[in-house]
């Protein structure tokens, strides 16, 4: 049976669990390598999600993950200061698998600007 879960800071993944989602604590970013292995391990695991915060702090776990398994891994904004990393992985992915941008850098750019002043 496929199963997902969210990694994060427990205040910020618990909700998951609700939804049938699997809990992995990291409150810690040099945890994340080891966290993400071990879900890497599990082929029962199609879809991960990662809190901002610490994909910020290790996105070397993310590459790692992504090589060594099939499961889709995507890292979710958080409510604490959002650097728009996960709007950048994402766009990333899009223009990776469709070879253009779809989702604008150039409109993206200026969205964060306006957010800084």
């Amino acid at each position: 049976m496929a199963k997902a879960a969210a990694v994060g800071e427990k205040h910020l993944v618990l909700g998951f669990k609700g939804v049938g989602f699997e809990i992995v604590v990291v409150e810690e970013a040099d945890r994340l390598p080891q966290a993400l292995a071990l879900l890497a391990a599990d082929t029962e695991v199609v879809l991960i999600l990662v809190t901002e915060s610490l994909a910020e702090k290790a996105p070397h776990a993310l590459e790692e993950f992504r090589e060594k398994s099939p499961a889709i891994l995507t890292v979710i904004p958080t409510h604490e200061e959002s650097r728009h990393t996960s709007f950048a992985q994402m766009r990333k992915a899009v223009e990776h698998s469709m070879g253009l941008d779809l989702l604008g850098k150039e409109e993206f750019s200026q969205t964060e600007r306006g957010s800084e002043e």
